[in-house]
């Protein structure tokens, strides 16, 4: 699906700029950091990570949405470890990143949910960092991007029972008008979350 959906685009279908989310909490990315962008589609998100000085590897399943950050990476003088890769087929082993961006990976259903956010947990160090962005349930009523199922979508009730035993940095529901490519226009309601893990 979503290489067709890539392809279909014949540009960068969530543009080139990373999501509001990232700049509006850069001070949370420190140089040298060991980072990863999950499903990190056409570099947009993990490209800003390694423009703050981090270390960053990113993997998207869609091959044309990787070469796509390949080409903008070279195009911004930055490096990205980019790779083609689903979700199962990642190595989530214990302790191998100090920050994991995770950006508008709400395709998943809440069972899959569920492994991905244990996958997070596992792969990230003692003293490290989640920073997860997406959709709260309202915005399938307001239908400017996502999926359209509100079971995808994530609450703040959610994210506290699963994640309520680490530090929680930050956790806001809100809207905001937001212009990323063709993929997500207009009105949208998101949620925020940043969160570190003891150690």
């Amino acid at each position: 699906m979503w290489e067709d959906k890539y392809r279909a685009a014949g540009d960068y279908l969530f543009g080139i700029t990373s999501a509001a989310f990232l700049t509006d909490n850069a001070g949370w990315l420190k140089p040298g950091l060991r980072a990863l962008s999950v499903s990190d589609g056409e570099g947009r998100n993990s490209i800003f990570l390694a423009e703050k000085g981090l270390r960053v590897t990113a993997f998207d399943m869609a091959p044309t949405a990787v070469e796509r950050g390949k080409a903008l990476a070279v195009a911004k003088g930055v490096t990205v470890d980019f790779n083609v890769s689903d979700w199962a087929s990642w190595d989530w082993s214990e302790g191998q990143y100090d920050l994991i961006a995770a950006i508008f990976i709400q395709y998943a259903d809440p069972v899959a949910r569920a492994g991905q956010f244990a996958d997070i947990r596992r792969a990230l160090a003692p003293g490290g960092v989640l920073m997860l962005h997406g959709y709260s349930p309202e915005q399938v009523a307001l239908g400017t991007g996502g999926p359209g199922d509100p079971a995808h979508m994530y609450t703040a009730d959610m994210l506290r029972d699963v994640f309520g035993d680490w530090q929680i940095e930050k956790l806001d529901a809100y809207e905001r008008d937001i212009q990323e490519g063709q993929g997500h226009s207009g009105r949208s309601a998101l949620i925020d979350l940043i969160v570190r893990k003891p150690g």
